[in-house]
C-alpha cells in the first residue's frame, strides 16, 4: 500500500470513527433528556411503551390515544390528555418502532400489525372495548383496529386521519430513507447531522395556519425523532401505508360503531376531502366536525373541539 493510500484509509476511518461517535452521542443525549413518560410492556414477545393517565381502572371509560407519523406518547400528553384526564382511563402508546416501542421490523410495520399489537395491549390492561381516538397516521392504525377487531372498540375518534388513498407520489425522502440503501446510508447521516432548527421548522409547516404552541417543541423532544431507529421505523410505515389504505376503504361500510371525525378545512398535510370527507360519506354512524382554518394539528390548536367529539363518543357507546 502506497503512502498515500495509506493516509487517505486513516483519514476515512478517522471520520467514520468521528461520526459513529457523534451518532451514538446525539442518541443517547436525546434518549437522556426524553425518558420514557410511563412503563414498558411485553405484547407477543415485543416491548411496548404505554402512559396511563387519568382516573383509576374500572372507574370511567377507557380511551386509548395514538399519535401520528414520527410521534410519540409526548404528543398527546401536551395538552389533549392532560384536558381528558378528570374524565376517562387514558392509555397513551408509543407506536411500534417510535419512541420506546421496539420496531416488528420490515413484515410488521403495517398498521394492522400495529393495531393488533396495540389492541392486545391494551386489553392486556384491562381495556377489553375502548374509545379509541388515532391522529394522522395514528387515524389509518385506529380504522385498522376498528374494522380488524370490533369486538374490542366501543367507539372511534379521527382527528385529521388518514383514511383513502391519495394521488401523489411517495416523497423523495420516504422513498430514499425506506430502501435498504437509504437505511443503511442515508438515515445515519441524517441523525449525525440534521439540526433541530430543521425539525422545527417542519413543524411550522404541520401547524400551520396556526403557530406552534409555546413549549410544544421543548416537550416533545424533537432530537428524539432523529434516532435511527425511529427514522427507519417512520419510513417504512409511510412507504407502505397507500397500499394498506387502499385495501382497508372497502372494509368501512361494514363499520357499525360510533365513529367521531374532525378535520381542519386549511390541513395541507392531510386532506379533508381526500380522506376524512370520503370516510363519513362511507360510514352509516360518523359524524363529522370541520374545523374553520384549522391545520393539521387540532388536537392541540383546538383542544375544546376534539374534547367535545371525545364526549360525544362516550355518549353514543353508553360509556357515560
Amino acid at each position: 500500500m502506497s503512502a498515500l493510500a495509506a493516509v487517505t484509509l486513516a483519514l476515512g476511518l478517522t471520520g467514520y470513527g468521528l461520526l459513529s461517535l457523534r451518532i451514538t452521542t446525539r442518541e443517547q443525549q436525546a434518549e437522556a433528556a426524553y425518558p420514557p413518560e410511563g412503563r414498558l410492556i411485553q405484547v407477543e414477545g415485543q416491548q411496548i411503551h404505554v402512559v396511563e393517565r387519568g382516573l383509576p381502572r374500572g372507574e370511567g371509560p377507557d380511551l386509548v390515544l395514538i399519535h401520528g407519523s414520527n410521534g410519540s406518547t409526548r404528543d398527546m400528553t401536551f395538552r389533549l390528555a392532560p384536558a381528558l384526564e378528570d374524565s376517562y382511563r387514558i392509555l397513551i402508546f408509543d407506536r411500534p418502532g417510535l419512541g420506546y416501542s421496539e420496531s416488528s421490523g420490515n413484515e410488521g410495520t403495517s398498521i394492522q400489525t400495529q393495531a393488533r399489537l396495540l389492541q392486545r395491549a391494551s386489553q392486556q390492561l384491562g381495556a377489553a372495548r375502548p374509545i379509541v381516538l388515532g391522529q394522522s397516521y395514528g387515524g389509518a392504525v385506529a380504522l385498522a383496529w376498528a374494522t380488524g377487531h370490533p369486538d374490542h372498540i366501543a367507539a372511534l375518534v379521527s382527528v385529521s386521519g388518514v383514511s383513502h388513498p391519495w394521488q401523489s407520489d411517495l416523497p423523495l425522502f420516504y422513498r430514499l430513507t425506506s430502501s435498504d440503501l437509504g437505511a443503511a446510508l442515508l438515515v445515519p447521516l441524517l441523525t449525525a447531522l440534521v439540526p433541530q432548527s430543521y425539525v422545527r421548522a417542519s413543524l411550522e409547516e404541520v401547524y400551520a395556519p396556526q403557530p406552534v404552541p409555546d413549549g410544544y417543541a421543548e416537550h416533545f423532544g424533537l432530537t428524539m425523532s432523529l434516532r435511527r431507529s425511529s427514522l427507519r421505523a417512520n419510513a417504512r410505515q409511510r412507504a407502505n401505508l397507500l397500499a394498506e389504505v387502499q385495501a382497508l376503504q372497502n372494509l368501512y361500510p361494514s363499520l357499525a360503531l360510533p365513529i367521531e371525525i374532525l378535520h381542519g378545512e386549511a390541513d395541507t398535510t392531510v386532506g379533508i376531502s381526500i380522506h376524512s370527507e370520503r370516510l363519513a360519506e362511507q360510514t352509516s354512524t360518523a359524524h363529522l366536525t370541520r374545523l374553520d382554518n384549522a391545520g393539521h394539528m387540532p388536537h392541540q390548536t383546538h383542544t375544546k373541539a376534539v374534547v367535545a367529539a371525545i364526549h360525544r363518543a362516550a355518549l353514543r357507546a353508553n360509556l357515560r
